[in-house]
């Protein structure tokens, strides 16, 4: 149980930090990295122990915790872990090192799901949340385009923007992790006794220590290679529309959401929607920009197909829901 916690706990956090603190880390690289895990690192201790004291020993804020017509958990707890279980987060290290913005979501809790409607909710979910997250960045950053690059030309910002992007930046933190923090404790107890919490709070803490320190390490490519999104402010737009979208489907309903896609899509519509609009002559820039939106969106249906290759080949119940019969 703890040594498939441990390898999810690194394994999610390396990969799905692009997410919420890929922006943090390009846009405040003259800061100490001990001073940045210290902030995000301190957002997580507060955030996951109030889940721990209000839902009564679930860190999750409840995605473990739902239940069928029957009242059966839709992510119960084994009381034994198949080998590809435990080896499901080692798949998640080898392509979060290269580079691929896979989902922990998908590729973690496939494997635990009780049913098939468990993977299919969080699926509809995920997809929606793609392409609302496309559109309305898109059109966020399209209606702003002009004032954007009429008053933010300069190189130089005020510090005040700094401020804003910490104070948004913790919030999608935050936010991130009522929504992800089932992927990484579902190799618990749904409800942790004190001694299980300081366990996962304390060696999830350490993780993104390493994750600072190597600042963000190969996944970090993925956002370095969107058009200026080093510049705190464009960094900051990024990561307010990225937290209402979660803050939205967060309240929504209980069912774990995807939000690497919903990442990808925040940052597919701002990169199309820049790209169209640069006053720039051919349609280099343009076909540029929808290569990398394509390749993000190949790399994330990779990580699908592997997370319902995994669930049907560690869970019978999926094996019979869907191929009408067992194989092992």
């Amino acid at each position: 149980m703890w040594i498939g916690f441990a390898f999810a706990g690194y394994a999610a956090v390396a990969n799905d930090s692009i997410q919420t603190i890929g922006t943090f880390i390009g846009s405040n690289r003259k800061t100490k990295w001990w001073i940045l895990w210290l902030f995000i690192g301190g957002l997580f201790l507060l955030t996951v122990t109030y889940s721990f004291v209000v839902y009564d020993g679930d860190v999750t804020y409840q995605r473990l915790m739902r239940t069928d017509a029957d009242g059966n958990l839709s992510y119960p707890h084994p009381k034994t872990f198949s080998y590809l279980q435990i080896v499901a987060p080692l798949f998640l290290l080898i392509i979060t090192r290269m580079r691929m913005p896979v989902s922990t979501t998908f590729l973690l809790l496939s494997s635990f799901s009780a049913t098939t409607s468990g993977i299919t909710s969080v699926l509809l979910k995920s997809l929606s949340g793609y392409g609302m997250a496309f559109l309305f960045s898109g059109i966020i950053w399209a209606l702003s385009y002009n004032v954007i690059r009429k008053h933010f030309r300069k190189r130089k910002t005020a510090k005040a923007w700094t401020v804003v992007q910490w104070i948004t930046s913790g919030t999608l933190w935050s936010v991130w992790i009522m929504q992800d923090a089932a992927n990484i404790a579902v190799y618990l107890p749904r409800k942790l006794a004190l001694p299980e919490f300081l366990g996962f709070a304390v060696l999830i803490f350490a993780g993104l220590g390493v994750i600072f320190y190597l600042r963000g390490d190969k996944i970090q490519g993925i956002v370095s290679e969107k058009s200026r999104l080093e510049d705190v402010r464009a960094a900051t737009f990024v990561d307010f529309i990225y937290a209402m979208l979660l803050i939205y489907k967060l309240f929504i309903s209980t069912v774990p959401l995807s939000t690497t896609w919903v990442f990808l899509g925040v940052l597919g519509g701002r990169e199309i929607a820049i790209n169209i609009l640069r006053k720039k002559e051919g349609t280099r820039h343009v076909k540029g920009s929808v290569r990398i939106v394509l390749k993000d969106m190949i790399y994330a249906l990779i990580g699908l197909a592997v997370s319902i290759m995994l669930a049907l080949a560690v869970n019978p119940k999926i094996q019979e829901a869907w191929l009408g019969t067992t194989l092992f």
